[in-house]
């Protein structure tokens, strides 16, 4: 099946619209319905294979050689990551996330991580804060056992006070700083927790080879006017 950028825009802003804010233990949305159904049916498909954590995990950067990306070469591969990475270029989709979260992108890059975690998995508390300017995690994996699999949310004393609920197309969204500290507390993962991480990035960013459009920096809807 083919799918268009546009009924990924189409989606994505519904979903932005219908997004639900929650403020503690900082701000951050919840949402739904993020993509059409085909399209989270052709990413749970994509040929990659799970990485091996070999025993060690708590930060996703031990695992580089591993992680995958909707970069350009898998662009030109899988006609969904196109559709995925065009949508989220679209200057609708970015000028609707500067408006609906409140946040500046004019001269960010788009950085689309697959990620696939696999019992062992952890990450340790962290705020995504400096070269990402906007951080949105969209839940993809279908697993009944998985509802319990949300990023976990904690204060600034970095105690874990909450965890995002985790269903197949459900995601959240928050723009990073010095108190948005979330993370991954250890416990059972059945089968593969696949998720996309989508980043708009700094110009900073120095793995140019994860970034979905390496040359085409985000113009904000300020720029554009």
């Amino acid at each position: 099946m083919t799918i268009s950028s546009d009924a990924v825009v189409s989606s994505l802003l519904d979903s932005f619209a219908a997004a639900q804010v929650r403020e503690y233990p900082f701000r951050h949305w919840l949402l739904s319905r993020c993509f059409p159904e085909e399209v989270v049916d052709e990413v749970l498909e994509l040929p990659f294979p799970a990485p091996q954590l070999g025993g060690v995990s708590g930060k996703r950067e031990i695992h580089n050689a591993t992680r995958k990306y909707f970069d350009v070469e898998n662009r030109a591969r899988f006609p969904v990551i196109a559709a995925v990475a065009e949508a989220l270029q679209d200057p609708r989709v970015t000028a609707a996330v500067e408006r609906t979260f409140k946040t500046q992108l004019g001269g960010s890059y788009l950085r689309i991580e697959y990620a696939q975690d696999t019992d062992g998995f952890w990450l340790e508390p962290h705020t995504d804060l400096g070269v990402k300017l906007f951080t949105f995690l969209i839940y993809l994996s279908r697993d009944p056992s998985h509802a319990d699999l949300g990023t976990d949310l904690y204060d600034l004393e970095k105690r874990h006070v909450g965890r995002s609920p985790f269903a197949s197309n459900a995601a959240m969204i928050f723009v990073p700083s010095d108190i948005t500290y979330h993370g991954f507390e250890p416990r059972k993962i059945n089968g593969v927790r696949k998720s996309l991480i989508i980043n708009y990035v700094t110009a900073e960013w120095r793995s140019r080879e994860q970034l979905a459009f390496p040359d085409q920096p985000i113009v904000s809807m300020a720029e554009a006017a």
